[in-house]
């Protein structure tokens, strides 16, 4: 996809007829600008990606596998973190905001509360997704190899002093070793925990 070897500045709609062998004109009749190309590229990837993992036997299995659906998505198509702050009422964040809505629903939180339950949902996973494709991306551009970049880092760590950084210290042998997968479906786990246990469930 030429957004994603090229990155937005790389999407133009001259580009884009030379890549699809047609003139500008035929783009233009559906859609008006490169904002709207962006929000129909992003969409795209949004409604394949809950249409091919969004299939949990569980409310709580149905938002795991949306969460890591977006994870991945976003590790693939960096482009699609940013485009997704920018098209914050548009049909690709209303996608995800529907179904994670749908999901709270079914676990039984109170109208008052969804919206609250929903939006930690939300931004946890663009947030967390988007912070993970930059720094894929940061290491990809500058030749930077992951477990390199963590091993450098856990030293470093490791050899902070015990008194000012006892945790961070004690870390330094798991950072080595980290799933940033595993982590981050961590992460939904806990807020799942306490959607739960705040309504009694």
């Amino acid at each position: 996809m030429l957004l994603d070897s090229s990155g937005e500045s790389g999407l133009t709609f001259r580009t884009l007829s030379e890549r699809l062998a047609t003139g500008a004109g035929a783009i233009y009749w559906h859609v008006e600008n490169k904002s709207d190309l962006l929000t129909a590229a992003c969409d795209a990837i949004v409604a394949r990606t809950m249409a091919s993992c969004v299939a949990g036997a569980t409310p709580q299995a149905t938002i795991r596998a949306l969460a890591l659906g977006m994870f991945d998505a976003i590790d693939a198509h960096p482009w699609v973190g940013s485009a997704l702050t920018r098209v914050a009422g548009q049909l690709p964040m209303v996608r995800i905001v529907e179904c994670l809505g749908q999901q709270v629903r079914a676990l039984d939180v109170p109208d008052e509360d969804q919206w609250a339950a929903v939006s930690a949902l939300l931004h946890y996973i663009l947030g967390v997704a988007g912070q993970n494709a930059a720094n894929t991306q940061f290491a990809r551009t500058r030749g930077v190899d992951r477990s390199d970049f963590l091993d450098a880092m856990a030293t470093v760590w490791s050899q902070l002093d015990p008194n000012e950084y006892p945790f961070a210290r004690s870390l330094a042998g798991q950072l080595r070793v980290h799933d940033d997968r595993v982590d981050f479906l961590a992460g939904i786990d806990l807020i799942l925990s306490g959607i739960e246990s705040s309504h009694g469930r």
